[in-house]
């Protein structure tokens, strides 16, 4: 037989448990060992701590004041009592036992950390950003911290996951351990978990800087901006002279369509920190948004003033589509890539920037390799699994099939406000979104992350973290109505009242049944365009994120063929659905094809959407100088000038070419 546990071993354990945030857990222990060994004060301050964590705080804050009855100097048991004075809503009373701490232990970690917490509360920010900065100091774990968050910083992942998880087993609520896991998860596309992670970290401190710093990184991600600008608002009090306060407001503004909100925030953060150059890019990239060209060119002349090898400014300058580079500009691009220090990712913004350079000048075979040369080193950096992704795609096609919408019907929120525009980048997604935003009752709000959010939730209901769309068919009922509403409710900030409003996230072509399910009235569009164009015309443009597929011609044509099959699966199963805009067709009749696609989507012809290169509205995709030109057809058959170095593309593609 086990023995049973000795009193220290069973309050270890009950204390691990809470660190780890299972209050309820650390509770019974608690309890059953207060039965067996009534008073004992260690005992007594963990049930405290434990039901502050369950928010039971009058019952906490009688046994905590118990503990300091009998031993008034247990610093830690004065803290888990600020802490829920403070939860009580008195932050003054908090701050003074906080004090009674620190004036006899001032280098206790957790009572600066609370002491920071009392004074936020009662609106003493200079001196609570005292207090978390002498936090920061008084942590027995700050060197690992540093060593782990500049792995972090160097895309070392590894080494940072190492070592955040090594504090983390010493001490599971660490503020800035869990913080740094947070941001990891954040960088593998795992936001959920972040949260989580976060949410736990807030358990411990609940106005500490750097926490909100993330979660608001976490909630922008997931979607749920209206959450992510309470948290950078929240960051600008603590932290007002801290620019990356006001890059968290700018970041979020941007995301929610307010790009002169966003413009004055960068431009605070720069007066703050004048040398980053990211700062002066980040301004230019809002100009182009705004469509104001000139003030975009001059913002990254500046950056480029500031570094000459920056290689972002140089292809941000390649992106505005229609800038001429001049011969000087050329040869500084080509010292550039003979310097010894270039970094990858910097030598793959400018091979893209001298294709398109070259490219201008009809040197079509110059400018090709150039092309090639930086998606080599792109996808170095962001590989892509086309095998993964032909099987999920296999998946998708097998579960969304006749029978699933048969018995699904009627499920999901029946709001008629969406129009989604889903296809793949280049394809004349940003035109059409152009046009529907020109017709007075459609708000153009560009592409948003809410349904891949949503495919991630149904990945992780799965153990092997792969569960979607499999997990669709075990979700309770209302849940695909509830997700339906959850994302009008996430998605209502960036609207201003108008009937309908767009998401043109192209990679959605794959979640068309799960949209349908959760927003069975949305209206869907697919914008195409001949797969030698789109394909061609994606892999010379460099990606800030996402859309890995695109650095190689044997992934871009095996992907396309997948986009294929599934438009051709959603056709053939929701019959309907999906109006098919084909590129090539918009740009040589456009009143016949615009008329087309306003009847589908049950909107009255407006004469204003034949002139959608007037509209006055930010544009944040890579066609954002373009939609703002009349229809052009120059694009129609671009890619024969590469003809030879596109066989690849040709071979990968295969028989689908016929279609076209």
């Amino acid at each position: 037989m086990t023995a049973p546990a000795t009193f220290a071993e069973s309050l270890a354990q009950a204390h691990a448990a809470l660190r780890a945030g299972r209050a309820a857990t650390a509770e019974r222990s608690l309890r059953g060992l207060n039965e067996r060994f009534p008073g004992e004060v260690n005992c007594l301050w963990l049930l405290g701590a434990a039901l502050l964590a369950q928010n039971k705080i009058a019952e906490s804050i009688a046994t905590l004041e118990g503990v300091l009855t009998r031993v008034p100097d247990f610093a830690h048991a004065r803290v888990d009592l600020a802490r829920a004075y403070r939860r009580d809503g008195r932050a003054a009373h908090a701050r003074e036992e906080v004090r009674r701490v620190l004036e006899k232990i001032p280098h206790h970690h957790l009572a600066w950390l609370a002491y920071g917490d009392a004074l936020v509360d009662l609106e003493q920010y200079a001196d609570a950003r005292v207090a978390f900065e002498r936090a920061r100091l008084t942590d027995s774990h700050r060197q690992r911290v540093d060593e782990a968050t500049a792995a972090l910083v160097a895309d070392d992942r590894e080494t940072s996951e190492r070592l955040f998880r090594s504090i983390l087993q010493v001490d599971a609520s660490h503020v800035a351990a869990l913080c740094g896991l947070a941001a990891l998860s954040l960088a593998a596309d795992k936001g959920n978990d972040a949260e989580r992670l976060l949410r736990h970290a807030l358990q411990q401190s609940a106005h500490n800087p750097l926490t909100w710093r993330v979660l608001g990184q976490a909630l922008a991600a997931l979607g749920r901006l209206a959450e992510a600008e309470a948290a950078a608002r929240r960051l600008v009090k603590l932290e007002p002279d801290n620019p990356q306060s006001w890059i968290a407001i700018a970041s979020v503004s941007t995301r929610l369509l307010r790009n002169e909100e966003a413009l004055e925030a960068y431009e605070q953060a720069a007066r703050l920190q004048p040398e980053e150059i990211r700062l002066r890019m980040s301004i230019g990239h809002i100009h182009k948004t705004l469509g104001r060209r000139s003030e975009s060119e001059a913002a990254y002349k500046a950056a480029l003033a500031m570094d000459s090898a920056h290689g972002d400014a140089y292809w941000s300058l390649a992106d505005l589509k229609n800038y001429s580079f001049s011969d000087a500009e050329i040869a500084a691009m080509q010292s550039v890539l003979k310097s010894d220090s270039i970094d990858r990712p910097n030598a793959a913004r400018v091979h893209f920037a001298l294709g398109k350079a070259f490219e201008q000048r009809e040197r079509y075979a110059e400018a090709f390799a150039h092309y090639a040369r930086g998606n080599s080193l792109r996808r170095v950096d962001a590989p892509f699994d086309i095998e993964h992704f032909e099987r999920r795609t296999a998946r998708i096609l097998a579960f969304f099939d006749a029978t699933f919408f048969a018995r699904s019907g009627g499920s999901g929120d029946p709001n008629p406000a969406p129009i989604f525009i889903v296809g793949l980048p280049r394809s004349g997604s940003t035109l059409v979104e152009q046009i529907l935003a020109s017709h007075s009752q459609v708000e153009g709000t560009m592409e948003l992350p809410n349904i891949i959010s949503i495919t991630h939730q149904f990945d992780d209901m799965a153990a092997s973290r792969d569960g979607y769309p499999e997990t669709v068919g075990t979700a309770p009922v209302g849940l695909l109505a509830a997700l339906g509403s959850r994302y009008l409710e996430e998605t209502a900030p960036l609207r201003s009242g108008r009937k309908h409003f767009t998401d043109k996230l192209p990679n959605n072509f794959s979640h068309v049944g799960l949209i349908h399910a959760i927003l069975p009235q949305a209206t869907i569009i697919d914008a195409r365009r001949h797969p030698m164009d789109c394909c061609f015309s994606t892999y010379k443009q460099h990606f800030a994120e996402g859309q890995t597929f695109s650095y190689d011609l044997d992934d871009l044509g095996r992907y396309y063929r997948c986009y294929l099959s599934l438009m051709d699966h959603w056709d053939a199963v929701l019959p309907g659905k999906v109006l098919r805009v084909q590129y090539e067709d918009l740009v040589r009749d456009p009143e016949m094809n615009i008329r087309r696609l306003l009847d589908h989507c049950r909107l009255p012809f407006e004469s204003g959407c034949l002139g959608f290169h007037q509209t006055r509205r930010s544009v944040r995709t890579a066609s954002a100088e373009q939609v703002r030109q009349p229809i052009y057809t120059s694009g129609v058959g671009h890619w024969r000038h590469f003809e030879d170095e596109l066989q690849p593309l040709r071979r990968a593609l295969g028989e689908c070419l016929a279609r076209f």
